[in-house]
């Protein structure tokens, strides 16, 4: 089994717009679509409450010929073209698809962060973690939703195999970030939030790529677009994971980074298990 996960950063973006940034993106996705993987799952969609438009739909027919597809978008009472998750996964599987409630704080249960397809044998799920945001003024709800998320992933586990992916918003370890000592307290590295990290794995979860790889360093999943040489000089952070049931880590092929070429912000991560 192949899967994908992205932060794409708006799809409406990379399938309608022709900037620079867009064709950047267009570029990656042929690169997913050329490693044929049975799912993909997208983050930050930024889609309309409703979803994607009847042009949105056109356009990923053409794109993702053989692939069915469901989402997840931020509506009321959260901000609208907000957040928003994505799986597309081939047609000749057939999934029970749900949007997860987890009793979060604020409006966040509202922001389409989380998607779950159930399989026969497994439960896939992918996650938009909320960011601590400026000034850290949504940490205390964050820590709110890591205990509920990490709930939610147990409780999946007691019924069958859990594979989780998705942007994490956060650097777990030291050796996830290039600059820790900079970083100290910033979203994304607080003690709160690697904290939060570490108590979901001890519910039972692997970190796949750290499985495979161990304490490889100098390998991220996202490098800052407002500082233009952050990529370049891989200044980055590991904060886009594949996690497993811990009974099903020893089925992991390869969990690595694929290459996104010059486009900073996210790259997409894959997972390779035989199950």
């Amino acid at each position: 089994m192949k899967l994908i996960s992205w932060n794409i950063d708006s799809l409406n973006a990379a399938l309608t717009s022709s900037s620079a940034r867009a064709l950047l993106s267009k570029d990656v996705l042929k690169t997913i679509i050329d490693h044929n993987p049975d799912v993909i799952a997208l983050q930050e969609t930024k889609l309309p409450s409703n979803g994607p438009t009847k042009k949105h739909l056109e356009i990923m027919k053409d794109v993702f010929p053989d692939y069915e597809i469901v989402w997840n978008s931020s509506a009321e009472p959260a901000r609208k073209g907000y957040a928003g998750t994505m799986f597309l996964y081939k047609k000749n599987l057939k999934p029970n698809v749900t949007h997860p409630v987890i009793g979060a704080p604020s409006t966040m249960d509202s922001e389409g962060r989380i998607i779950t397809l159930e399989f026969d044998g497994l439960f896939l799920t992918q996650v938009y973690t909320p960011n601590a945001g400026d000034g850290l003024n949504r940490l205390e709800e964050r820590q709110i939703w890591d205990n509920k998320y990490a709930d939610y992933l147990a409780d999946l586990d007691k019924v069958k195999y859990v594979i989780a992916t998705g942007d994490f918003n956060v650097a777990h370890k030291e050796i996830d970030l290039a600059h820790p000592d900079n970083n100290r307290n910033s979203a994304g590295f607080t003690d709160e939030e690697r904290q939060g990290f570490t108590n979901l794995l001890a519910k039972g979860f692997t970190d796949t790529f750290r499985y495979v790889h161990g304490d490889i360093t100098d390998t991220y999943t996202w490098w800052a677009q407002r500082v233009k040489t952050s990529k370049i000089n891989n200044s980055g952070w590991r904060i886009d994971y594949w996690l497993v049931s811990d009974r099903i880590a020893d089925k992991v092929i390869r969990s690595e980074m694929m290459d996104s070429g010059p486009r900073q912000d996210h790259t997409p991560i894959l997972l390779e298990i035989d199950l």
